[in-house]
């Protein structure tokens, strides 16, 4: 008898201890937080979806949409669509647009030193500008010379080595420059302007037409792959070599640095490794199409001539000139200068001894 109220005592404690471990509902979790979106602008001096030039710009923001899943976006507007060709420094630093796309030397009016990040005649081939700018102190001072313009810059893009241009007159001597009137920016065209050439800064969109109605008697322009495009064959006969003015070409991107600092880190590391695989993509294409595009303009009547040594000859003289008068007139210049110079000493002997060599024997 005593063991039945003890059964039960024992049952009631159990169902106590079981109800009083029973779950409680599960609290509402907070809804996620949306995620963060950015939408910028891309303005650019070239015409639309223009071969390598126009288009690293378009894969350029492809590269970015993906590899951030759409959280940055870019718009892409080509020259003349929201800014002119050559105003597309000032957009970027005023903020009209996030980012742009164009040629260091087009602003040399507003940041002088800007020349030296697109080529300077006789100097460094593609690959040593990209190892001058990443790894032998380039980069900072490309930083320096546009941090008072809160513009940040990447090189996005090398054309490689390019062509002397277009003329419709045959250079056969130093007097043959004398009074021609040539489209040619950057330090060349100052070159070419001390050898008594007149020299004018068009935009691409502007060359053939200027040539064709001979507002201009020569231009240069890229390489095969872009002058093919531009039908430059078709408004001059003799197409000149070696492209002395610009042994390479970067082309850069520019970035509103307020812009920037509001990206999270991981966008900012997005952009930035973007940039580098569109730096090298871009200098693929150039190598693949130039070559086909030669074939193409020689099967269409081209007359290739290469520029006498007299005339190179001279054209290195002066280029050392304005060079040294360019150093000579910041401190900032100064610094670029010598650093560039001493580059390009580091790396002649290796590539003397190899490509150099590999190119005049295969």
């Amino acid at each position: 008898m005593i063991r039945r109220p003890l059964l039960l005592a024992s049952a009631l404690l159990a169902a106590l201890g079981l109800s009083g471990c029973k779950e409680e509902p599960a609290a509402p979790q907070a809804s996620a937080e949306p995620v963060q979106t950015f939408q910028w602008k891309m303005v650019t001096a070239w015409p639309k979806n223009y071969p390598g030039l126009g288009t690293a710009a378009e894969r350029l923001a492809e590269r970015v949409a993906a590899m951030s899943a759409g959280r940055l976006t870019i718009k892409v507007y080509a020259g003349g669509e929201l800014v002119p060709p050559l105003e597309v420094f000032d957009a970027v630093s005023r903020g009209t647009a996030e980012l742009g796309h164009g040629a260091a030397y087009y602003w040399k009016g507003k940041v002088p030193a800007a020349q030296f990040f697109t080529a300077v005649p006789f100097g460094l081939s593609a690959s040593e500008m990209n190892a001058w700018l990443s790894k032998g102190g380039g980069q900072a001072l490309w930083e320096e010379a546009y941090q008072p313009f809160g513009v940040k810059p990447l090189a996005v893009g090398n054309t490689g080595m390019q062509m002397g241009g277009w003329y419709n007159k045959e250079i056969n001597s130093l007097d043959d420059l004398k009074g021609l009137k040539i489209r040619m920016p950057g330090l060349g065209g100052e070159v070419l302007s001390r050898l008594g050439a007149t020299t004018v800064n068009l935009p691409g969109g502007e060359v053939f037409t200027a040539l064709q109605t001979n507002a201009i008697d020569a231009t240069d322009w890229v390489s095969p792959y872009n002058d093919l495009a531009f039908g430059l064959h078709k408004a001059a006969k003799f197409y000149y070599y070696p492209g002395w003015q610009e042994p390479q070409a970067v082309l850069e991107l520019l970035i509103n640095q307020q812009a920037l600092d509001s990206l999270p880190a991981d966008l900012q590391a997005i952009l930035t490794e973007a940039a580098r695989a569109a730096n090298q993509d871009l200098l693929d294409d150039y190598v693949y199409h130039n070559a086909l595009a030669l074939d193409q303009l020689k099967q269409q009547g081209t007359l290739l001539k290469r520029f006498p040594d007299e005339v190179l000859e001279a054209l290195q003289r002066e280029s050392e000139v304005v060079l040294g008068e360019l150093a000579g007139q910041t401190e900032l210049n100064g610094r670029i200068w010598a650093s560039m110079q001493a580059f390009q000493a580091h790396a002649r002997l290796m590539h003397e001894l190899s490509e150099k060599e590999l190119y005049n024997w295969r």
